[in-house]
């Protein structure tokens, strides 16, 4: 069994592992981060990016996540005010171990298709 420190398990609410993987396991989370991983990003560059995703979902997403300490956002003093999100250095841990997930995904997504397939069979 997976365990934080020795004491507490990853099953356990209580366990700040589980709370972290809470964090990214919002299908939105994970694409928001992805989003600026290249730089700065205004909200409608990052809702047209993130296909699907609908206004109040961002806005939702991006708050947890600035609130969180993954997200900056930084408002400009211009008319009308521009906005951008970045990623923090905390946010860009998060980018090796999305990539490692994303090339299991590429490596296996056939299996889980096929699996699929035959199950409904």
């Amino acid at each position: 069994m997976l365990q934080f420190d020795n004491e507490i398990s990853v099953l356990d609410e209580a366990c700040p592992a589980r709370q972290a993987l809470n964090l990214v396991a919002s299908k939105w989370n994970v694409l928001i981060i992805y989003a600026p991983a290249g730089g700065p990003c205004r909200f409608n560059q990052l809702q047209r990016t993130i296909g699907g995703i609908t206004q109040k979902m961002l806005t939702q997403s991006l708050r947890q996540l600035e609130q969180d300490g993954i997200l900056t956002r930084t408002v400009y003093p211009t008319i009308p005010p521009q906005v951008e999100y970045e990623l923090t250095d905390l946010g860009k841990t998060l980018i090796a171990p999305l990539n490692a997930l994303c090339n299991w995904a590429e490596t296996y997504y056939a299996d889980i298709e096929r699996n699929r397939d035959e199950f409904r069979r």
